[in-house]
């Protein structure tokens, strides 16, 4: 009879462990996960480096919204950010400029900030769309540029020069796809970053939510910005 009793009570802890363990563990993955991103970034800003050279932001020139010519030298002298996004996106952008809109009321009065957003739908987001779209935001900012071009042009600069993906897709809502990162740009035009917990440059800040992280990339790139001004 005992070992009937002790089989059947082996049996229940087996099943109970079973259950119950791998939910321990997800719990713990969970919490160490959290600890991980929480605060193991470095707050020290680096270059972003190509081959050991610093990478600097290419050559560019794109209408903004007021039908004006600008060029990345228009930025010199200012910290400034760039995304990619457009206008009809039904998903990521319009978090990504609700954050960026973050940005705007917290710098958008200085001389030295800017933000330039280039449209990946150029077709379709023309100058006049791209003004509306920015009274539509209720953007005040005259510092704050919606950019678009040649399509060919925009997409060099997006997957090439900046190495944030941008693409054409029938198949995903809106038919565009694209990262959702901002990238930082110091006074001199290169490309700024703070170090993950692996002493490796995140490179770009990620411009919507990441639930993995208690540290989000708004708070970095806000915190970021503030001390690339104060250095100057």
């Amino acid at each position: 009879m005992k070992k009937y009793s002790y089989v059947g009570i082996s049996f229940v802890v087996l099943i109970f462990g079973i259950w119950f363990f791998p939910k321990i563990m997800d719990r713990f993955e969970s919490d160490s996960l959290k600890k991980n991103t929480r605060l193991n970034f470095s707050k020290e800003l680096n270059f972003v480096k190509l081959n050991g050279e610093k990478k600097k932001v290419p050559d560019f020139i794109f209408k903004n919204q007021d039908n004006l010519l600008i060029s990345n030298e228009d930025f010199l002298g200012k910290v400034f950010v760039v995304e990619f996004f457009f206008t009809k996106c039904p998903s990521i952008c319009i978090e990504m400029n609700k954050n960026m809109k973050v940005l705007d009321k917290e710098f958008g009065d200085r001389n030295d900030f800017g933000i330039a957003s280039f449209s990946i739908d150029p077709e379709h987001d023309t100058v006049q769309v791209l003004k509306e779209y920015a009274e539509f935001i209720n953007v005040k900012s005259k510092n704050w540029h919606f950019l678009t071009g040649a399509l060919t042009d925009i997409y060099d600069l997006s997957n090439t020069g900046f190495n944030i993906f941008s693409s054409i897709n029938p198949d995903v809502a809106g038919g565009f796809e694209h990262q959702g990162f901002f990238a930082l740009i110091d006074q001199e035009g290169y490309i700024r970053s703070r170090d993950n917990a692996m002493g490796s440059p995140i490179v770009y800040y990620l411009g919507i939510g990441d639930e993995n992280s208690e540290v989000q990339g708004i708070d970095m790139i806000r915190e970021d910005i503030a001390k690339l001004l104060s250095d100057e």
